[in-house]
């Protein structure tokens, strides 16, 4: 019984990794064939720091078009309705009590009236209300900035915000060119150092099979046979992590092109090497300073931060503004409305003649910040400068390299088929 169960569940768990292997082949059958040119456009189009730059350049003009809206007129429409609950009241001379007393004494001075003077009153002061219980009013209002230094200064200072923001966009686009280039670059390398072990691998393999022949028909020794197997064996282990790195190396490039992890991809291409002359060093230099992305964002920064000085430096200046306003209202003690309307222009000028050293101190903040970028400027070009040099001295370096390894490939070659032709004729040894 107990015999049964065991082979039923070893059945179960053959179906089982047969049915991954089915699903693995599938997968491997509709893996995503990628050329560089593809990797580099959808890199390019899923890549996140592009995207991010891309949103900057939008919020950029944004900024342009809010510059620009500081010096447009701005209209205002305003309109209220009030009902008093109970009205506000003013101590005021009692005029009713006044004109009554002062005509009593006109009658008695003229003799129209018999004179008493107890009727006269002495004047009082009574409160009194000054409005009646519903109010309206609507009123339009228009302001139009004549000059204000910070307005026109900024205009220009957001324009250069937004030649930053594109080099910054072009900047991250190279990055994530140069990147995936480096990865897919990195892949093919990595499968043609694949594809060398597993012919080294077949190499060793063939030469397993003539030594266990030639054991068999005694012609070598038992100890020959298992060295050679064990060399066969330590190659393996070898290409198993070889296959590991290429894989972890498809995951970097599908993380820059924003493609899932479970999807399958295959480079296409191949690395080939033609000897090409290295440019004039200095012209090298001239280039890469001429064309550097993160110089010409770091330059656009410069510009910024000497125009915000100046947009700091405008609270020195007067702000002149022109005003115009029209309203129209009403006034009852019920619906029947006494209306009214009212109109004014002119022209307001303001200037600020002592902040407490604000506009100074934030004048000296902007100048340190732009000599800050200044320092960083300089600090950049010099780096791009001694990575050039590196560079170059890496180029020559690796030219020599390559074409000495291809003269040992060439004599390798030579000596591997030479060796093996004498050891199957018995006049060479296995070493």
């Amino acid at each position: 019984m107990k015999e049964k169960r065991r082979l039923k569940a070893c059945r179960m768990a053959i179906c089982i990794l047969a049915l991954i292997a089915f699903h693995h082949n599938i997968a491997m059958s509709q893996a995503k064939k990628l050329t560089l040119d593809d990797a580099i456009s959808t890199a390019v189009m899923n890549n996140r720091d592009a995207k991010i730059a891309l949103m900057e350049i939008d919020k950029a003009k944004a900024a342009v078009d809010e510059a620009f809206g500081y010096a447009l007129p701005t209209v205002n429409l305003n309109a209220n309705f009030s009902h008093f609950i109970q009205k506000a009241v003013f101590a005021f001379p009692d005029f009713k009590t006044l004109l009554e007393t002062s005509s009593l004494s006109i009658m008695m001075d003229e003799g129209l009236i018999p004179r008493d003077n107890s009727r006269l009153k002495p004047p009082q002061t009574t409160l009194q209300s000054f409005v009646l219980t519903n109010n309206f009013e609507a009123r339009a209002e228009a302001t139009q900035i004549i000059f204000n230094a910070a307005i026109f200064r900024g205009i220009g200072a957001s324009k250069i915000y937004l030649d930053a923001s594109r080099q910054a966009y072009r900047s991250a686009v190279s990055n994530t060119v140069a990147n995936v280039k480096k990865a897919f670059y990195g892949v093919l390398l990595l499968q043609n150092l694949l594809g060398v072990l597993e012919q080294s691998l077949s190499n060793a393999e063939d030469n397993l099979s003539n030594i266990k022949a030639m054991y068999k028909q005694g012609l070598t020794s038992e100890y020959l046979a298992l060295q050679v197997e064990v060399q066969v064996e330590n190659i393996k282990p070898k290409i198993i992590e070889l296959k590991n790195s290429l894989q972890n190396a498809k995951d970097g490039l599908k993380i820059l092109m924003g493609y899932a992890q479970d999807e399958e991809i295959e480079v296409e291409g191949e690395l080939a090497y033609s000897r090409q002359s290295l440019p004039d060093k200095r012209q090298f230099i001239n280039d890469a300073l001429k064309n550097n992305y993160d110089l010409r964002t770091l330059s656009n920064k410069l510009q910024v931060d000497e125009a915000m000085i100046d947009i700091n430096g405008s609270d020195y200046w007067p702000t002149i503004a022109a005003f115009g306003s029209y309203g129209y209202g009403g006034q009852s003690d019920d619906l029947n409305f006494l209306n009214y309307d009212v109109s004014i222009v002119g022209l307001n000028f303001s200037m600020n003649l002592f902040q407490g050293g604000r506009t100074k101190n934030k004048v000296q903040q902007s100048q340190i910040i732009y000599q800050q970028t200044q320092q960083q400027l300089v600090l950049l070009q010099d780096y791009i400068e001694s990575q050039i040099k590196a560079r170059l001295l890496d180029l020559k370096r690796v030219t020599d390299v390559i074409e000495a390894q291809e003269r040992n490939v060439e004599l390798a070659q030579k000596t591997y088929k030479l060796a093996t032709l004498r050891f199957r004729e018995g006049s060479g040894t296995q070493l």
